[in-house]
């Protein structure tokens, strides 16, 4: 049995007696159609080539709920050695949600390489129905800064994740989103975009 997992586009899970041409699908082999195999899941993500791929095939599973992240962290401890296992397990963490999915560190990290100045962390925005907390905001350039998870992949928080931004970008500072991936595998980009909003808000660094 093959499960044709689109990866992230929200569409639900077709079953294939083989794997299919489309270039967007990943196709992943199950021992059943009632239990799928765990093991499965976490082979194909360390069998592709592409780091992005692989993680789409770990989320795809665990959105679609076709595997539950404990089953895929049960599954990863038992692999042993294979490729991409940190971005598997960063994945696994991230569909799970949780304290310990969010790259604190890694942001950390990008800032402080990059020598960008110290910003205000878990900043409030009133607004008229609410208030907006930002992960990080530079108030003296007119900047800010938001990290997603896999939670905001999910259609109704992604629709009030993009009305949030707009309103914030009306009324407030000039806003930067990151997926969490990117914080920790794509340093790099992140730092390059950061320093050229700071420089356009009048940082001189």
């Amino acid at each position: 049995m093959w499960y044709c997992l689109p990866a992230l586009t929200g569409r639900p899970v077709s079953f294939r007696t083989g794997p299919p041409s489309c270039p967007l699908s990943t196709c992943i082999r199950f021992v059943s159609r009632a239990v799928p195999d765990r093991r499965s899941t976490v082979d194909a993500a360390s069998w592709q080539t592409n780091e992005r791929r692989a993680r789409a095939i770990v989320l795809s599973v665990a959105q679609q709920r076709i595997v539950q992240p404990a089953g895929l962290w049960d599954a990863l401890s038992r692999r042993g050695p294979c490729r991409h296992r940190a971005l598997i397990k960063e994945s696994i963490l991230d569909a799970a949600g949780g304290v310990q999915s969010l790259p604190e560190h890694d942001f950390e990290m990008i800032r402080r390489g990059r020598r960008l100045p110290e910003p205000n962390r878990q900043s409030v925005r009133q607004r008229n129905d609410g208030r907006y907390y930002l992960d990080v905001e530079w108030r003296a350039f007119d900047a800010a800064c938001e990290v997603h998870g896999i939670p905001h992949l999910r259609v109704m928080q992604w629709e009030a994740d993009l009305e949030r931004a707009n309103e914030i970008s009306i009324g407030g500072p000039r806003l930067l989103i990151f997926s969490s991936y990117a914080t920790r595998r794509q340093q790099d980009r992140v730092g390059d975009q950061l320093a050229r909003l700071l420089r356009r808000g009048g940082w001189r660094g």
